[in-house]
């Protein structure tokens, strides 16, 4: 007998048993204090490691009528058997997306902590555009602003360049209070840039389908997806739009569009077809709050030295794609999403039914689905680190529990605050090597084990 089919027949007598409905009893602590934080990146670091194999994954997918060149991480462990059933009797697999400064490589401290010491199988996906296909090094190169007033484009395709005649480059200070002043790459219309600007809401999701058919089948796996940041709304558009999604594994993930702009009071309004370049602004927006937490009022006292940090970590970083096309759908910015939409139909030759559709598709982007025949949206974890900017508790008490709880079926929805860590979680910290990483892992291991995500669907 196999291993797997040994687990499938243990499994099956616990179901005998009822032991499922006692791991369905199973729910998420109501906090997580930093000595339990401690004590679970100890326990955790210290476990047998489980040998895995990461691989890069360069593919081709085809939406809009346009070729777009995607990356993309996998990790297994090397015995296949040693991937975990779930209590469902499926292969756990975990889709991961990172955050809006980067690319898949952000994610590896926790995916590798995942297959690592746990055995799940993960694929982490790099945004439309955001792979630097010109090096294998996945490095981009120089600044995101040049000396002769370029700025850095986005690959949407292997040997497609933006070329700086595609552009003009603008300065908006309509958002100073959040972001200081947008630098942004706004493309001309009828150029290659301006149709990609239209065109990436739908590769962003048909690549996220692709890969999550490719890898994790129905039937043989269920995906518990995860996506930090500007990754949440996208991983949370994905949940009803894959079928054997089973549930969403958060942590400092913003909600889907139009929770987030309500959560930071904040929407988005300009074109879509303008490019975010991101600057030293982008760093000192986190770590202007993360000084304020840890240090109090006394942090403006070393207002200096705190710059001179921001600068030194933005010179760290440049090597990251550090744009962001992406805020349409991250602030609900359905004015921009519509207009991306009608851009795109017009390039198509679509009729105005089809053109409708189209834009109530962009439009849909931004929350959950309902209606007749949309699968429920299925159980959730958020999660958030103690010096969030974003992600206090009190936001989630009074906006953001509140909508998901308005949504029509409600769904399961639990929030765990953790007692230490910042926005990027798995970042060191004092006593803590992957900072709360372990902790936030070892949470998702226990739901998905307890049971937390097995529900009845009713379609």
């Amino acid at each position: 007998m196999s291993k797997r089919s040994g687990l499938m027949v243990l499994w099956s007598a616990l179901c005998f048993f009822g032991v499922p409905d006692l791991l369905a009893q199973w729910n998420p602590p109501s906090e997580v204090s930093r000595e339990s934080i401690l004590e679970s990146s100890k326990t955790i670091l210290g476990r047998p490691d489980i040998p895995f194999k990461d691989r890069e994954e360069i593919f081709r997918i085809r939406a809009v009528e346009m070729d777009w060149d995607m990356g993309a991480m996998v990790y297994e462990p090397e015995d296949p058997a040693q991937i975990p059933i779930g209590p469902d009797g499926n292969k756990i697999g975990v889709f991961m997306l990172h955050g809006g400064s980067g690319d898949h490589r952000e994610t590896r401290v926790v995916a590798s902590l995942l297959a690592g010491k746990f055995g799940f199988k993960v694929v982490s996906m790099t945004y439309p555009g955001r792979f630097y296909l010109s090096d294998p090094s996945r490095n981009w190169p120089g600044d995101t602003v040049n000396p002769d007033g370029t700025v850095r484009t986005p690959i949407w395709k292997t040997d497609e360049l933006i070329t700086p005649d595609q552009y003009e480059v603008m300065e908006d200070q309509s958002m100073m209070e959040r972001y200081g002043t947008i630098i942004l790459a706004c493309a001309r219309e009828g150029t290659v840039f301006y149709d990609r600007m239209a065109g990436w809401p739908v590769a962003f999701e048909e690549a996220g389908r692709d890969l999550m058919r490719r890898h994790f089948p129905e039937g043989e796996f269920s995906i518990y997806i995860h996506g930090r940041s500007t990754g949440g709304p996208f991983a949370f558009m994905l949940t009803q739009r894959v079928s054997n999604i089973s549930g969403f594994l958060g942590m400092e993930s913003s909600p889907f569009g139009y929770i987030y702009a309500r959560q930071i009071n904040q929407s988005w309004h300009l074109p879509f077809n303008c490019l975010k370049i991101r600057t030293w602004r982008d760093v000192a927006r986190y770590e202007g709050p993360e000084a304020l937490d840890r240090e109090g009022p006394d942090a403006l006292t070393r207002l200096p030295m705190l710059m001179e940090r921001v600068f030194e970590e933005w010179q760290k970083d440049t090597y990251k794609p550090l744009f962001k096309a992406e805020y349409p759908i991250h602030l609900n910015g359905i004015e921009a999403l519509a207009a991306s939409a009608q851009a795109t139909a017009r390039r198509l030759n679509l009729d105005a039914g089809e053109t409708d559709e189209l834009v109530r598709q962009y439009k849909g982007y931004t929350r959950e689905l309902s209606g007749k025949g949309v699968r429920p949206f299925p159980p959730t974890i958020l999660g958030a680190a103690h010096s969030s900017r974003d992600h206090s508790p009190e936001i989630y008490r009074e906006v953001i529990l509140p909508m998901f709880a308005a949504m029509d079926p409600p769904p399961k929805v639990n929030f765990v605050p953790f007692g230490a860590g910042i926005h990027e979680y798995f970042k060191p910290e004092p006593d803590l090597p992957l900072g709360i990483a372990p902790a936030v892992a070892q949470l998702w291991y226990d739901a998905i084990m307890g049971g937390y995500y097995q529900e009845e669907r009713v379609p």
